[in-house]
Parts: structure tokens; sequence; C-alpha cells
């Protein structure tokens, strides 16, 4: 682990640890035996089923990747599911060093480049915000038109709008400007920043060529069909543990789950590898303050969704990890090298 990275966990640590001061300061008549009682309560039968649909997203995850494989190999979609698993463990592990874990090991698996597995991850995540973007429309569309969920709707709906917008002008960016866009970032840069300057013209030429794996129209549709649906099971996975509680305040209709997922995402953007933090916070503040759950129960639910959509891949991604004899930390300090190697190669 590099000295930056330290440096940005410690900045991240520092960061959860004012924003946790200051939410337990408001809360200083917290009433432990009430949250103990809470999340001690719950139906496990629904928690299961939350964790049922979250493995279904994951194997939905591995569908997909196999349709955007196509064009450079024919494979199995039930062999890019242990992967699948695999990485995202790292990634709740390790955080952000272990995000390209995933790529590297179905390119290790498939025998293809990494550098294509690199643009396949990079489109992966235009189809995710899209897909989200479209549960989060929903939501905005048939919500019941209370003061508080109308400005939080308000600022989803702008939010996605202007997403929406930068990944089709984006797309259409590459396809039409892509190589004049790789040669400027790769030279405008002073030799003191020719390494940036390769990095973003890697970025720019992984995802020109990830959009060359949606081959035809059925791939493309076939691909958001796919898409969709996996969000739609991990919104149903909120909504399991949710109702799990059979509490009032927490009885949240499907259509206005997506604005919980939307504030655990932001949420994440700080977070510690293995911890989370932001995660949680953010999904307890949206419960307490848009939702109007009780302190003790906004605390135990927003805990709960964490370790159910992030946390329980960890026991099956590790079992997979020890069963095709994997150490985390040396794939990731072999996908950093491998990253590596591509950027200088693409910068030649």
């Amino acid at each position: 682990m590099n000295k930056k990275r330290y440096v940005a966990y410690a900045v991240v640590f520092l960061v959860l640890a004012v924003l946790v001061y200051l939410q337990f300061r408001t809360w200083r008549n917290f009433d432990w035996s009430a949250f103990l009682s809470q999340t001690g309560h719950v139906n496990k039968l629904r928690i299961l089923f939350g964790i049922g649909w979250i493995y279904l997203a994951y194997i939905m995850r591995a569908f997909r990747w196999n349709i955007f494989l196509r064009p450079v190999r024919r494979a199995s979609a039930g062999r890019l599911v242990a992967p699948t698993i695999v990485g995202f463990t790292a990634l709740a592990l390790l955080g952000r060093a272990g995000e390209m874990i995933r790529p590297y090991l179905i390119a290790r698996k498939e025998n293809v480049s990494f550098s294509s597995q690199l643009a396949v991850w990079a489109v992966e995540r235009i189809f995710d915000m899209g897909s989200f973007g479209l549960l989060l429309l929903s939501a905005i569309v048939f919500a019941p038109t209370t003061r508080a969920l109308l400005h939080f709707f308000r600022v989803g709906n702008l939010g996605t709008l202007a997403l929406g917008l930068v990944a089709v002008a984006f797309g259409i960016l590459m396809v039409w400007k892509g190589d004049q866009l790789v040669v400027a970032a790769a030279s405008r840069f002073s030799p003191k920043l020719s390494v940036l300057g390769a990095r973003i013209a890697l970025r720019i030429r992984e995802f020109r060529s990830g959009l060359h794996a949606i081959h035809d129209v059925w791939s493309l549709l076939y691909a958001i069909v796919v898409s969709v649906s996996m969000w739609m099971m991990i919104a149903l996975a909120y909504f399991e543990v949710l109702h799990s509680y059979g509490s009032g305040p927490l009885d949240i209709p499907i259509l206005q789950v997506p604005l919980l997922m939307l504030s655990s995402m932001v949420g994440s953007l700080v977070a510690l590898p293995g911890v989370g933090g932001g995660t949680q916070l953010a999904t307890i503040f949206t419960l307490q303050r848009v939702f109007n759950a009780p302190k003790e129960l906004a605390a135990s639910c927003g805990i709960l969704l964490w370790l159910v959509t992030f946390a329980s891949v960890v026991p099956a991604g590790l079992i997979l990890a020890h069963h095709e004899r994997l150490s985390l930390r040396k794939l990731s300090a072999e996908t950093a090298e491998a990253e590596e190697v591509v950027a200088v190669e693409e910068a030649r």
C-alpha cells in the first residue's frame, strides 16, 4: 500500500470521524436498549430473501458481462459468476484498491487482454447509471406529494437528468472524436504530468473500445433488460430489509426505495475498506429526516442494509477465493501492476 493510499484513507477516516461525532452528538438521548431490541426482532426470513436478491443481482452482472465479452470470446456466463463474486468481495474488503480485480480475474480466466476487460468495465458503469436512473425516475413520478419527499425527488431528478445528458454526450464524443481526444490527452501535458496524460488517454481508449462490445441491436436490448432487472433485484433487497422490521416508518413503498439507494450510493463515496461508514450514515440520515423513522430504528436499519446489500458477498467470495487459491492482496498488487503495463503500452 503506497503513501498516497494511506493519506486518502486517513482523510476519509477523519471525515467519517467528524460525521459520526456530529451525528451522535445530536442523539444525546439515544436509546441503546431500543436499538438492540429493534435489531434483534427483525424477520430473519426476509433478511435471507434480501441476501438472496443480492446474490441473484451478482449472477445477473455475470450474464451482462458475458454479453459484452461476446465480440472477444464466446464464453459461458456461469464461468463469470465466481470472478464476479470474488471481485465484489475484494471491493468490500479493500475498497477502491480492489475495484479492478474483477476485470483482471475475468481477463485471466477467459484468456483475453486485460485492456479489453477494462473497456467492458467502463461501459458497464454507463449501463449501471442509466438503469438506476430509470428506477429513480419511476420514484420521482409515482412518489406521494409530501413536501420533504418532493424536495428530495427534485434533487434526484435534476441529478439524474444531468448525469444522463453527460453520459450520452460523452458517448457521442467518443464515437465522433475519440482518436483526437486520445492524442490530446497523451501529448498536451507537461513531462511531470505525462503519467496523468497517459492514464486519461487509456481511460478514453477503454471506453471507446468498450462501445464495440455492443455489437448489434439485440445485444443492446438484452444488456438493457439485464441491467434494469439487476437493479430491480437490488431494490427488492432493500425492500425486504426495510419490511423485515414490521414497523410503520419503514413500510416504504417499493417505488420509493430508489431514493434510499441513491443516498446510500452518495454516502459510499466516503467510506473505508471493509468498514464503510459513509453509506451507513447517509442511509440513517435519509431514513430519519426524509422517512421520519425514529433514530434508533434508522440506525439499526442503516447498518443492516449495509450488511445485506454490500457485505453479504464476503463469505461466499472468501470461500471461492480459497477454492481458487487466490489472495486478494496479491491480486490487488497484480492488478495495479497490470494497469501500469496497459498504460505504458497505450502511451507508446
